[in-house]
């Protein structure tokens, strides 16, 4: 054992080149150990490598992904065929046709965030083997970004700017410029993490376009905002007016509801009227009923006077019917005929109905 340690310098050198040789399969693309890539991009994956005589047997190469439960195949070169239908089937390809030359690299096209993870590549020729892995990294760029305004934009008020990517993959940080004027005020501060842009006690002078990038590791994305800073509104009349107007608004609200009220009123009393049926005042007395008490009256008063007093009674009071006289005087004129009046009429105008008793030749009552 003393006399291995004594050899030369040169010979520890030959032997381990030796042993180099019987070691058989070299991969040389080492130095490819991690990559970041945007979602929707292609990466390549190297894997080169090289042959020793000794290895005698079969090529084999394998891609797979490394996971806690297993490895999961990528794609695959075995006696002169490829096997690609994995789960990245049609996504995946060897960059060489014929990997057996010493390269084995690998396209991935229209990454996703899923296809993140540590891929391995394993070149084996027995009785030789090895492997080398890459840190795959897939990322979405930033999109969809928004830029707004919080809080009032008058003259001495600190205006707030704020920016915010609806997608992408984080850490993203914001950046804010000016693109019309001069730069960002003095007093300005913007914070890279949330996206907010301070200014502190804003006039005129900052009026202006502002706008914000958006970035990661993989990508950017950008928006724009306008402010224009405007003197402070008068309050005070601003409150009156909005106080006049409500009262203006209450009292036609209430004239409304008064006529609708007062219509509703008016549709009900005439409905009510148009049902309502009254009791008119009660018809007068036909004249039958009145000749009739009147006749049992006389009568009674005729029944207590005596046959002797009857003539100057006959005479005075029934002499005046107009009977006789009334076709004597009457008119030469056959055809004329008096004025008749109706009985109702008569009632009217304070007539009061006569039954005269029936006579005979003699005058006297029957």
């Amino acid at each position: 054992m003393e006399s291995l340690w004594r050899l030369p310098h040169w010979l520890w050198s030959l032997l381990l080149l030796c042993a180099d040789l019987t070691e058989g399969v070299t991969i040389t693309s080492t130095d490819q150990t991690m990559i970041t890539k945007a979602q929707g991009d292609k990466v390549t994956l190297l894997c080169t490598f090289t042959l020793a005589a000794a290895d005698e047997g079969s090529l084999d190469i394998e891609w797979v992904v490394v996971q806690p439960d297993g490895e999961q195949p990528v794609i695959m070169y075995n006696v002169d065929r490829v096997f690609d239908k994995y789960h990245m089937s049609g996504r995946v390809q060897f960059v060489d046709q014929n990997p057996s030359s010493g390269d084995a690299t690998i396209d991935i096209l229209n990454l996703k965030t899923s296809d993140s993870g540590t891929y391995q590549c394993k070149v084996k020729k027995p009785p030789g083997s090895q492997t080398h892995r890459v840190q795959l990294a897939v990322l979405e760029k930033p999109k969809k970004t928004k830029c707004y305004i919080e809080g009032s934009q008058q003259i001495g008020t600190d205006v707030i700017l704020k920016c915010n990517s609806q997608e992408g993959t984080p850490l993203i940080n914001y950046y804010w410029t000016r693109t019309t004027g001069t730069e960002l005020p003095i007093t300005s501060s913007q914070n890279p993490d949330t996206g907010a842009l301070l200014l502190k006690n804003a006039s005129q002078v900052n009026s202006g376009t502002y706008k914000c990038v958006a970035s990661n590791r993989v990508g950017t994305d950008e928006c724009f905002v306008t402010l224009n800073v405007t003197p402070p509104v008068n309050r005070a009349g601003t409150i009156a007016g909005a106080v006049i107007g409500t009262l203006l608004a209450l009292s036609l609200l209430a004239f409304f509801m008064f006529c609708c009220c007062k219509k509703r009123r008016e549709k009900k009393y005439e409905k009510e009227v148009h049902h309502d049926i009254r009791e008119d005042v009660p018809p007068p007395k036909s004249r039958t009923s009145t000749a009739r008490s009147y006749i049992g009256s006389n009568r009674s008063s005729l029944g207590s006077m005596s046959p002797s007093n009857m003539d100057g009674y006959a005479k005075t009071q029934y002499n005046k019917v107009p009977s006789e006289d009334f076709q004597r005087t009457s008119p030469q004129n056959p055809n004329f005929e008096p004025p008749k009046v109706a009985a109702p009429n008569l009632s009217r105008m304070g007539a009061i109905p006569v039954m005269i008793p029936a006579q005979s030749k003699d005058g006297s009552i029957v």
